[in-house]
């Protein structure tokens, strides 16, 4: 994606099923967990830069013993940052005991990350404080074991607002409005209140008070409390959260907004915000992972190795988040790779108009680096399209036809090259805006020779078009100095035409590139007055409290074809001076099933969002385009 945004965290479980010598003993060391937590991360690192977090639960530790720590980052390199302090950690017991260091028992008592029970974190916030505090695993402590709780989550909630107000409700006196806080107190609060109901019930049959601590811990039903408390949620999430007395679980939304996959076995259970990491680090093949069921959840209680699958709360209609898919995901996922292919082939018919069926004179490249996989697609669809043309061609020649004409007609294939590379070591630091663009501009090189100036067409393949400010700023200023007769910019997407809400950073619709050429288009045809309607229903919306049902914006779009607005974009994006012609191609909303057909949450698209919020937040980022305010149309999340 030429435009960088921001999107969901990456979540990481790993709970061991036998004590630490097992491993020391099968695998050579104490710390296998450990190590395999910091690879289950590292290859998840597409999914947050801006802050890391690690915890960990030791089982059967004994009174006055630390059993449940956990450690933050938001520096550079944040999940390198805490595993090389941790190697510091480590270094120090191997110089005080370097008879021991490696031993299971001494390694327990001594290194606060020698535990059965690891929850990781990669944050990639959409808040706009950035700190240690914003990062997760974020922790409620007690003396009490069963109360003391972790909890790292992917997720972004549209109703922080009532979800605060019950908490005030409750008589507690949160320090934040945001979700994460509302969600960590939440469940705690469930959670002391199933702690009550059990201690009371062990009470009357005349329990000691250290008695029932155990008895609790060994009924304490995370299933109950994790029901009761996510059912006022509305957003997209997987929660991941383990109880200080070792008991572990991780949940799904109930439209299946937000990815997770997991795996267990006798020794170990895993799960991941992606497939392809629990695959690389465990070495298993995809079919052997899992995806959880949207509205379930996995808990594992402290004394037991079975995984439990429950339902928490009803189903939704399904509505995976597509752009995981096109976008966010690893490409290394075989079923991603495959889709992100699909996206590239389906898309041919259109490029093919835009270059008036001109093969020969055409050069196929694509913008890295997340769009390559869609461009192998596009090349195996034009190599499709070519042999059919070829076979017509040659049945056109008849019985005898000559080895020059046969050659001929064969040797006319798809020209790929790699026309744009992207400069990872350019940085602007300028700060006049003149300077600064010309300095934006050479993000990306070219390579210069391989387009015949005023002759070639030039096709480039990007996975979307948010924003469209790279585009303008720098690639379509590089792909300029090739000299084609014309570019095509392709998007193996749709056009993005709503906020999201659930987790990705797309919040202010005036940024909308699709969303500034409708707008453009009311204006150019004298139609201001469906801006100015939406607008007013919208506001009475408001004052009636139905915000979420319905989502007005898509009146905006209503006028127009997917062509318009396409056309509109090209206008818009174009540099000043820029000679060829510039075409723009979206993918269709159809074909984008067809690649992905059973992750179908395409409201950043559609504008069809999968749950009430969304249409609450859409209507919201429309008021505060229409007035004017820069501003979230929903309260900021540190997740």
């Amino acid at each position: 994606m030429s435009d960088q945004i921001k999107h969901e965290c990456g979540i990481g479980l790993i709970r061991l099923f036998h004590p630490l010598d097992y491993y020391q003993k099968k695998y050579g060391s104490a710390l296998w967990g450990y190590n395999k937590m910091y690879l289950l991360m590292e290859k998840q690192r597409n999914r947050g830069q801006d802050g890391a977090g690690l915890g960990c639960v030791k089982l059967g530790m004994k009174p006055g013993q630390p059993f449940m720590t956990r450690i933050r980052n938001s520096q550079a390199s944040p999940w390198t940052q805490i595993f090389r302090t941790l190697d510091q950690d480590l270094s120090q017991l191997k110089r005080d005991a370097p008879d021991q260091y490696q031993e299971a028992s001494y390694l327990k008592q001594n290194f606060p990350y020698a535990g059965e029970v690891l929850l990781g974190h990669l944050r990639y916030g959409t808040h706009g404080s950035y700190g240690d505090h914003t990062c997760h695993p974020v922790s409620r402590t007690s003396n009490y074991r069963n109360r003391n709780l972790l909890m790292a989550g992917n997720f972004n909630l549209t109703n922080v607002d009532y979800l605060f107000e019950k908490l005030v409700e409750l008589g507690q006196h949160p320090r934040q409005l945001t979700d994460t806080e509302t969600v960590l107190e939440r469940v705690a609060h469930f959670l002391d209140v199933e702690n009550a109901r059990l201690a009371k019930k062990f009470e009357k049959n005349g329990y000691a008070h250290h008695e029932i601590s155990q008895l609790v811990a060994e009924e304490l039903d995370l299933v109950r409390v994790f029901k009761r408390a996510a059912n006022a949620w509305d957003g997209g999430y997987v929660m991941g959260g383990v109880i200080g007395n070792g008991d572990s679980f991780i949940a799904r939304d109930p439209a299946g907004i937000r990815p997770c996959y997991y795996y267990a076995n006798e020794d170990f259970f895993v799960a991941a915000s992606e497939r392809a990491a629990i695959s690389v680090v465990f070495d298993l093949m995809p079919h052997e992972i899992k995806e959880l069921t949207p509205a379930h959840m996995l808990h594992i209680k402290a004394n037991s190795n079975e995984v439990k699958v429950a339902s928490y709360a009803k189903p939704a209609p399904r509505k995976s988040c597509s752009f995981e898919r096109i976008y966010f995901s690893r490409g290394s996922d075989i079923k991603i790779y495959n889709e992100r292919k699909q996206l590239g082939r389906l898309i041919i018919p259109q490029i093919l108009e835009k270059v008036d069926h001109d093969i020969e004179n055409t050069v196929f490249s694509f913008i890295p680096n997340t769009a390559e996989s869609s461009f192998l697609g596009m090349m195996k669809g034009l190599e499709d399209y070519l042999n059919e043309a070829k076979i017509e061609q040659i049945l056109a020649l008849g019985n005898n036809p000559s080895e020059e004409a046969l050659r001929k007609i064969m040797n006319v294939r798809p020209r790929m090259e790699k026309s744009v590379s992207k400069d990872v070591k350019m940085r602007t630091f300028i700060a006049d805006d003149s300077t600064r663009d010309d300095l934006v501009s050479h993000v990306y090189d070219i390579t210069q020779g391989i387009i015949r100036p005023g002759v070639d067409k030039l096709v480039c393949i990007d996975d979307s078009i948010v924003r469209g400010t790279t585009l303008k700023r720098s690639i379509l200023h590089m792909l300029a100095r090739l000299h084609p007769t014309r570019v095509v910019i392709v998007s193996s997407a749709p056009q993005i035409r709503y906020p999201d809400c659930y987790g990705i950073d797309m919040s202010n619709i005036g940024k909308l590139i699709a969303f500034q050429a409708a707008i453009a288009l009311l204006k150019d045809r004298d139609m201001e007055h469906v801006i100015d309607n939406a607008y007013q229903k919208i506001l009475r919306m408001r004052q009636e409290g139905s915000m979420h049902e319905v989502n007005v914006v898509q009146e905006i779009y209503a006028p127009f074809t997917d062509e318009d607005i396409s056309d509109k974009i090209a206008e818009l994006l174009i540099p000043d001076n820029f000679e060829p012609e510039l075409e723009i191609v979206y993918q269709s909303i159809e074909n984008l099933h067809k690649a992905i057909p059973r992750h179908l949450g395409d409201w950043y698209f559609s504008g069809n969002y999968p749950t009430q919020g969304g249409n609450r937040v859409v209507n919201q980022a429309f008021l505060n385009f229409y007035e004017g305010k820069n501003k979230r149309a929903y309260q900021m999340s540190t997740a």
